[in-house]
């Protein structure tokens, strides 16, 4: 009987080094082409949002720069959770052997996190919550601001404690693993796009939490007064 040879293992530049990577083909295209996409499409995206926000066609009154500031973030997460994330939900099993941009995308940023190569369940499933949870509901919070509805501070709240909660758990999945699936320490792929890139989405909905929670207790005690009054 003769001996069958095993199939050798496809090189990859993921970690732990030993992992195995069904169908993977490396990337065709260069780093700056997936990053240029991703950091101009976010920068038109924050540019059209901030001259909307200010448009006072809306409703007539001026807005703030942090009210401003934080629509053009609602809105770059709606692209990022509803495209890019979005791709991730649904292409997970391909993206290895995929070369369309956006599977490049993901194959790139997984030098920093190798979870997104390995059909990682904790991963799939975080991902497809925030790409069709927090992506419509963070495009449905820019409008909500931009027409003064009454239940904008709700949508913020529960979107960054949505992004929040997930990131958390992002983080600290990864953590009881050893930081296995990243070079440890390494400039760009450890702490640019695992640490910092994953970092905004703890700060910045951090911040609108508070900040929602204090419009909220404000309008909550502006309602008790008039209550109040009424007795």
């Amino acid at each position: 009987m003769g001996l069958e040879a095993e199939p050798l293992a496809v090189p990859h530049p993921y970690w732990p080094r030993d992992l195995e990577i069904r169908r993977y083909v490396p990337n065709d295209r260069p780093t700056w082409h997936s990053l240029s996409f991703l950091f101009s499409a976010s920068a038109a995206l924050l540019t059209l949002t901030w001259l909307a926000a200010g448009w006072r066609g809306w409703t007539g009154v001026p807005m703030r720069t942090g009210r401003r500031l934080a629509i053009c973030w609602f809105a770059i997460c709606g692209f990022i959770h509803g495209v890019i994330e979005g791709w991730f939900s649904l292409y997970h099993t391909e993206i290895p052997g995929d070369q369309s941009f956006l599977s490049q995308l993901w194959k790139e940023y997984a030098k920093g996190d190798s979870r997104y190569v390995i059909e990682d369940n904790f991963t799939v499933c975080m991902e497809t919550i925030t790409a069709w949870a927090w992506g419509p509901l963070s495009l449905w919070t820019v409008l909500a601001f931009l027409q003064r509805q009454p239940h904008r501070y709700v949508l913020q709240l529960v979107v960054s404690l949505g992004q929040l909660y997930g990131d958390v758990l992002y983080f600290y999945t990864e953590y009881r693993e050893g930081f296995a699936h990243s070079e440890m320490w390494h400039p760009l792929y450890f702490w640019f796009y695992f640490i910092f890139m994953n970092a905004l989405w703890i700060i910045i909905p951090s911040i609108l939490l508070l900040d929602a929670w204090g419009h909220l207790s404000a309008a909550q005690r502006a309602l008790d007064a008039v209550k109040a009054k009424k007795h």
